[in-house]
């Protein structure tokens, strides 16, 4: 099949004019006739239907179209597997201060002549498609959220299993705690207005709330790390969960308590996506030293959603 046409099939479904299609790909109206009437004979069907409008698709055309977008990122992904020692391993880290930074840092350390490009996307459908289109090639997630399985394309691999920790003000009734068990956390009010509504992070606090009768508020505007600090340390009332490996500087004289969680300890699973059919050389690398690296997952004592899936 003529990828060349099936690339002027898709312009022209796009542009819905053949004359606009033929300007976008700076060739001919008529070569772009030519090159659709070829494709249809070749296909056996008729996939336009010209009105006063611009050109219409039909059924057929309808029903290859989704096709024929796959087939050009295939072709894309085939050119890009004779090209990829020549460019950078692009790695969506999700945020500059969590685990997955520090994960990626440490192979940066180990790997230093492997070049990196470090990304930061927002959600895992975003980063899926990141992934299935080449943008990038791996990121890290805490896999997909329930009801939403990763497509067949997509690989993962559990990475790293994160405890959390309560962040309280000195002033909270926690405050001097060596360490909290999990139900003792009933009736104390954590705030975490990071979390979003329909991401995974989201999946997995609301889990963890189902599971073990937490109260967890995600009222208000994110100011981001530092007025979420500020505001546990001078609110006794209020307490947070931080993952234990997010790096932030603690403000001075604000008295901040990190204190661990125990019986169960909640992990947060960081797992490493990436598309099955990427050849980049220093993916496999990258899997390699995670791999070796790891620490050991489902750990007696700890607590992660039901959902998330070992593999």
């Amino acid at each position: 099949m003529d990828l060349e046409a099936v690339r002027t099939f898709v312009a022209v479904a796009e542009a819905g004019q053949f004359q606009k299609a033929a300007a976008d790909r700076s060739i001919t109206q008529q070569a772009v006739s030519k090159r659709i009437a070829a494709l249809e004979r070749h296909l056996g069907a008729r996939l336009f239907t010209r009105t006063p409008r611009g050109a219409e698709l039909t059924i057929d055309g309808q029903a290859f179209l989704p096709h024929a977008r796959e087939l050009l990122r295939v072709a894309e992904r085939a050119v890009t597997s004779v090209r990829t020692g020549r460019r950078p391993l692009r790695v969506d880290i999700i945020a500059s201060r969590g685990a997955p930074s520090g994960m990626m840092r440490g192979f940066h350390r180990t790997y230093p002549e492997i070049e990196l490009d470090v990304v930061w996307l927002f959600d895992v459908e975003t980063a899926v498609a990141a992934i299935r289109s080449g943008e990038i090639d791996a990121s890290f997630r805490a896999v997909a959220a329930p009801g939403r399985p990763l497509p067949e394309d997509i690989e993962s691999v559990r990475v790293f299993d994160e405890p959390l920790r309560l962040v309280t003000g000195p002033a909270h009734a926690l405050a001097n705690a060596r360490s909290v068990p999990l139900a003792q956390l009933t009736g104390h009010r954590i705030w975490m207005p990071g979390i979003v509504p329909g991401t995974e992070w989201a999946a997995y606090y609301d889990d963890l709330v189902a599971e073990f009768g937490l109260t967890i508020e995600a009222t208000g505007p994110n100011f981001g790390s530092d007025a979420l600090l500020d505001t546990v340390a001078d609110t006794p009332a209020l307490a947070t969960f931080m993952s234990e490996q997010t790096r932030l500087v603690w403000p001075a004289g604000h008295g901040l308590r990190r204190i661990p969680v125990t019986d169960p300890t909640p992990v947060y699973p960081h797992s490493l996506l990436w598309h099955r059919d990427n050849p980049h050389p220093a993916l496999a690398t990258l899997r390699a030293h995670l791999t070796a690296t790891a620490a050991g997952h489902d750990a007696a004592g700890t607590w992660v959603p039901g959902w998330v899936i070992p593999r």
